[in-house]
């Protein structure tokens, strides 16, 4: 699902304008990148939880010529399923939402 399917799916299910719900949708996003941006982390119930992890700098290789390249230290994004999300995956349903 793309952003702008989901922004359609939500205008259609709350009866809302296009740009009401996109409007919607951006704040939702920007607040979920700011608060990962400031080092807190995100967690939406029943869905998961997205955090940072820091990873130290280190000495890599080059995989074509084997020399070895300093790799800084940076900051990365992950996400961790809920139980609820991952039960529902598992469960195999191929219904779409909004779909009956």
């Amino acid at each position: 699902m793309t952003k702008s399917q989901l922004i359609t799916l939500l205008a259609q299910q709350l009866k809302l304008s296009r740009k009401d719900t996109e409007s919607a949708v951006d704040t939702i996003f920007d607040a979920i990148a700011g608060s990962l941006e400031a080092g807190r982390r995100v967690e939406l119930r029943g869905f998961g939880s997205f955090g940072l992890k820091e990873r130290r700098a280190r000495e890599g290789r080059n995989p074509k010529s084997g020399e070895s390249v300093a790799v800084a230290a940076k900051r990365v994004l992950f996400f961790k399923v809920g139980k609820a999300l991952r039960e529902r995956v598992d469960s195999g349903s191929t219904e779409l939402p909004g779909e009956k």
